[in-house]
């Protein structure tokens, strides 16, 4: 394949139901876009481990447009961004796009972060104009985002979308490190000089179900907070001296009050929920303690980030 001026990586996983829609909207999309722009592109399709046809489905299509196709095959499910970062590692194009596989950003779309990358932005994040997604999910999501751009200072209005651009130099940054665990967006965002947003249209699934839960969301920002900052480690520092000057003050206290009403059983309920609360309290500073240690551990191994199956390209 000539080297293409823009490179759509699509991570795939188990989106059998909706990729023939996928494919009835992307190329047409990007054929007019090449047309517009006079440039030539390349689409790369990650199959990460999908248990369904997916993996089928793809070479079906890298056949019928070998042109401007290629899919990298993972022997197993190393999860969305591991499947970015091996699109990153293959693709060719001066400007890379990011997109889903479910068509909730429409492909259509992508010129909107074209045009932008043209004013000299080097990473261009999107924001979904009209979310369609539950009234739960989207309060959730936007909780997350506030507290991580507080603990992070990573401004990111909307974290979950997936259609991004980055240029090629950002993402030559971005594959020179070697983190076992990271979040793409807001990588990207500590090596842009000079990065922009624009509102984007947001549809619902085109089929199939999504695989975030509100555990996925609650991990991702974990990793997420405790991949970028150590804020989270300070504040519990912080809040461990409170509580220890707050403890000691009770103590004091309790001690001036025996002595001058005498003992009393009716304050037994008070210390055990006093007892209950500090021991929650460590067990959650543990707990956010092993997130770092679990993070250097998994660094610490040196193991692959992802293993490939095979690579369908047109060779040169």
């Amino acid at each position: 394949m000539s080297r293409p001026m823009l490179s759509i990586v699509i991570p795939v996983y188990n989106e059998e139901a909706g990729l023939a829609t996928l494919f009835a909207r992307l190329y047409p999309a990007l054929d007019a876009l090449s047309t517009s722009l006079g440039e030539s592109y390349e689409i790369i399709f990650v199959n990460d481990g999908s248990r369904d046809r997916s993996a089928a489905i793809l070479r079906e299509q890298y056949q019928q447009r070998p042109d401007v196709t290629r899919v990298i095959l993972f022997a197993a499910n190393a999860g969305q961004h591991m499947a970015i970062m091996a699109g990153f590692e293959h693709c060719q194009g001066e400007i890379i796009v990011t997109l889903d596989a479910d068509l909730q950003n429409p492909p259509e779309e992508i010129g909107k972060l074209i045009a932008k990358m043209r004013e000299g932005h080097d990473y261009v994040g999107s924001i979904r104009r009209k979310r369609q997604d539950s009234l739960f999910r989207t309060w959730a999501s936007k909780a997350m985002n506030r507290l991580r751009e507080k603990i992070t200072r990573i401004k990111i209005t909307d974290q979950g979308n997936m259609l991004r651009a980055y240029s090629r130099s950002v993402v030559d940054a971005i594959n020179s490190c070697k983190e076992v665990s990271t979040f793409i967006p807001a990588l990207a965002y500590t090596f842009a000089r000079n990065p922009a947003e624009v509102i984007v249209e947001h549809e619902e699934r085109a089929a199939g179900e999504s695989n975030y839960t509100l555990y996925s969301l609650i991990r991702l920002n974990f990793d997420l907070m405790t991949g970028f900052s150590l804020v989270p480690l300070q504040w519990f520092s912080m809040l461990g001296i409170l509580v220890s000057f707050g403890s000691a003050a009770l103590f004091v206290l309790l001690i001036i009050r025996r002595l001058i009403l005498g003992p009393e059983a009716e304050g037994l309920f008070t210390l055990f929920a006093l007892a209950f609360f500090l021991i929650g309290l460590a067990l959650f500073g543990i707990g956010l303690l092993g997130e770092y240690i679990g993070r250097i551990y998994q660094q610490v191994r040196h193991r692959p980030r992802y293993l490939v199956e095979a690579i369908l390209e047109k060779k040169e």
